[in-house]
């Protein structure tokens, strides 16, 4: 990327535009002393005006005043009587070089402002380019480490000094150098510690009296100060200052906005593989629920069975029963632990569209109105769909744990679902009964 600075011209720059203006007025006056002796010096004045607007556009206000009063003299002196003298005798010779002169000095004022203006467009397009550029390579970025590679490495070409990304106010360290690996001294670091904190521009040629050769410069967000760029030059001078100071703000503006994306797309990534553990997990637990409950239904059974009997021992048959209820329990809990109704896409079976997130049942487009038992029987089993719930389960999803051994409740919620969701109710498609022991959801 190319280098852009704002600085002042060089003094050969300007010897250059002095050097033009004697040029120029030189070749007008050898120009009139041509035309002159043929047609007179009612045209010479006009050769001059064409070298002030050459030296204006060329060499800038200075050069050009300089060749305004040049050509006034050099009038004076070839083309006005008495000839190479700056006496003047006629006084209409007086008002033509004054006229000369004025004339000149206007045209030199305003094509220098065209000039200036010129200069002016064409530092801000090269400010713009330079920041564009840098943001077009930090959009490519994907972490941190990146992002201090590439603004590190295009600040250092830009201002063609080294330079240094550092990060954690806490202990700072160093992200990344250009245009070769570097470190800082404890002292250097204490310093970028000091802007990191405060937000201040430190070090080298900034006002402040600090022992360090970098100057350090913050890289804000809208409310924190997220990092600090360090630059410094081999030849111990301040890397930068005045009007370049400003171009590096707009970059490290850049360089802020590509960190805070960085950040933010950290977070999502994180908040993602988070929330896809919790669903995993809790899809886990839950199944693990489901798969224990017959058999833990089944030794609860058997229990019963043993005490209506009364012929096993009552007091191990009182330990079983009781070991057996607390798993029961836990498995219970387990088992309601399935995913977050919020988490789940709207969920088709034939006809029928179930959005658990809306609590909303349509089929055919239809939206269907359910009992709030019915939904709550339909929204746990499209929670697991293709799995089969237990009787006990959905009786305790819908209407609590005292509620298990009712299955003609659960029955008659069923009987409703699949007359307002099935197509055809003596043959369900989509709730299927698991003969003595539950039901399940067959989704699309």
């Amino acid at each position: 990327m190319a280098g852009f600075s704002a600085s002042t011209r060089p003094a050969a720059t300007q010897i250059r535009g002095y050097a033009v203006a004697l040029f120029l007025v030189a070749i007008s006056t050898l120009a009139g002393l041509i035309v002159a002796p043929r047609w007179g010096n009612s045209a010479v004045d006009l050769l001059y005006l064409p070298a002030v607007l050459g030296t204006a556009v060329i060499g800038g206000l200075g050069p050009a005043l300089v060749a305004v009063l040049l050509s006034a003299l050099a009038y004076n002196f070839f083309f006005t009587a008495p000839h190479l003298t700056f006496r003047i005798d006629n006084p209409n010779d007086v008002v033509t070089v004054v006229v000369l002169f004025a004339v000149a000095a206007v045209t030199s004022q305003l094509a220098a402002s065209i000039r200036r203006q010129a200069r002016i467009a064409e530092a801000h397009a090269g400010r713009n380019a330079t920041i564009a550029g840098l943001a077009r390579r930090l959009l490519s970025c994907t972490s941190e480490h990146q992002i201090a590679e590439v603004s590190t490495s295009e600040l250092a070409q830009i201002f063609d000094c080294n330079a240094l990304l550092v990060r954690n106010a806490a202990e700072p360290r160093v992200l990344a150098s250009a245009p070769r690996p570097q470190g800082l001294t404890p002292a250097d670091l204490a310093v970028a510690a000091l802007t990191l904190t405060t937000g201040d521009r430190t070090g080298r040629g900034l006002g402040k009296a600090i022992p360090t050769e970098w100057q350090f410069h913050p890289v804000r967000s809208a409310d924190a100060v997220l990092a600090a760029m360090a630059l410094a030059r081999d030849d111990g001078a301040p890397p930068l200052g005045g009007d370049r100071l400003q171009l590096l703000d707009n970059l490290l503006d850049q360089v802020a906005l590509a960190l805070e994306r960085s950040r933010l797309e950290s977070e999502a990534r994180e908040l993602t593989r988070n929330r896809e553990r919790d669903r995993l997990r809790a899809m886990l637990v839950s199944t693990i629920g489901q798969d224990l409950s017959p058999s833990l239904e089944t030794i609860t059974s058997a229990v019963r069975g043993l005490r209506r009997s009364g012929s096993a021992d009552k007091q191990l048959v009182s330990a079983l029963g009781s070991e057996a209820a607390r798993l029961e329990r836990y498995v219970s809990n387990l088992a309601d632990l399935g995913p977050d109704d919020a988490d789940q896409e709207p969920l088709r079976a034939g006809p029928v569209t179930i959005d658990l997130n809306h609590r909303a049942v349509s089929r055919d487009g239809v939206q269907v109105h359910l009992t709030p038992k019915e939904y709550a029987v339909l929204a746990e089993l499209a929670k697991h769909p293709g799995r089969v719930l237990t009787h006990a389960h959905l009786l305790r999803t819908a209407w609590g744990p005292a509620q298990e051994n009712q299955t003609e409740y659960l029955r008659v919620a069923v009987r409703g679902l699949r007359q307002k969701l099935e197509p055809d109710p003596s043959r369900p498609a989509i709730i299927i009964n698991e003969p003595a022991v539950g039901y399940r959801l067959a989704a699309s």
